[in-house]
């Protein structure tokens, strides 16, 4: 039996260090003309990782923004930074590395705004807990959990804030429902995916861009799903069997008690970006006028 809640939807946006250019611009507008927006929803976090961390994973980033820059500007709009720091593979050695723990220091300090780290290794999880207390914790969705009992598992689990499930298990409703208030709180949807539904190799595909981040050689993932050469679209996302739409979100998945989004996209360009903002959280009506503003501030790229 749904619920109806009053409680506000929290989005986890890409591109920490790789949109911050975007995010300058547009965080302005989000505060100066909430009016523009829906009132229900807010942003959570921004994620990702700079160019060369070894800790990285999920995708290969491009981010160069100034870390000291990127905090300031997070810290200045009261909202959390999330390093992604998912590489799977890492071993012990790896734990010292010193551009990967120097960004540790950074957001780790005590802030008026707490930060965290989406990971998920578990020997990088222990470093992290006695090293960097400060953080909350995520659990990655590279971890690929599409066995429910075992997204349960990993929910009920201490160290974590958030559990983010394959995007395969998004629908399963019947399994959703019933689980706990404080479970809910936990889950945070993937939204957006474009890759296959039926796919079986998104767990090797996560494993080669963790060796990449190591800088070991490796073989490039040859992904063989039906479209795949086309790479993503949103076009194709919104008819993937798992996508959820800002309608889903408002009129089911908030009635249900979930609360927390993330929309997928640091390997994409900031134009795209863009339009994820402007599909889950502008109002229709006002869409063209934060276009506007994004697209006449003549120091943004966009493509």
């Amino acid at each position: 039996m749904s619920k109806i809640t009053d409680k506000k939807v929290y989005y986890h946006l890409p591109g920490l260090f790789e949109f911050y250019e975007l995010y300058r611009v547009f965080l302005p507008v989000f505060r100066e003309h909430r009016e523009y927006f829906y009132d229900w929803c807010e942003i959570g976090s921004i994620y990702g990782a700079p160019s060369d961390c070894i800790w990285g994973g999920g995708r290969t980033s491009f981010g160069d923004a100034d870390p000291q820059k990127v905090l300031a500007l997070m810290q200045e709009y009261k909202i959390s930074a999330s390093l992604t720091f998912s590489n799977s593979l890492l071993r012990k050695e790896h734990l010292q590395d010193r551009k990967c723990n120097a960004l540790c220091e950074l957001f780790e300090k005590q802030m008026e705004v707490e930060n965290g780290v989406i990971l998920h290794s578990e020997l990088l999880l222990n470093y992290l807990q006695n090293t960097y207390p400060n953080f909350y914790f995520v659990s990655s969705t590279t971890k690929v959990l599409t066995d429910f009992q075992r997204l349960l598992e990993e929910v009920n689990r201490e160290e974590f804030r958030y559990v983010v499930p394959d995007f395969r298990l998004n629908k399963m409703f019947d399994k959703l429902n019933p689980m706990s208030d404080s479970q809910k709180e936990k889950v945070e949807f993937l939204c957006n995916e474009c890759c296959w539904f039926g796919c079986k190799d998104r767990k090797a595909c996560y494993e080669s861009v963790s060796r990449k981040n190591l800088g070991e050689s490796c073989q490039e993932h040859d992904c063989h799903a039906p479209g795949a050469e086309g790479g993503y679209l949103f076009s194709k996302a919104l008819t993937n069997p798992g996508f959820i739409s800002a309608t889903d979100i408002k009129d089911v998945y908030q009635p249900m008690g979930f609360s927390n989004f993330k929309i997928e996209g640091r390997g994409l360009g900031s134009a795209l970006i863009l339009e994820f903002l402007l599909y889950y959280m502008t109002r229709p009506e006002y869409q063209i006028h934060v276009r506007e503003k994004i697209y006449l501030d003549n120091m943004l790229d966009l493509f």
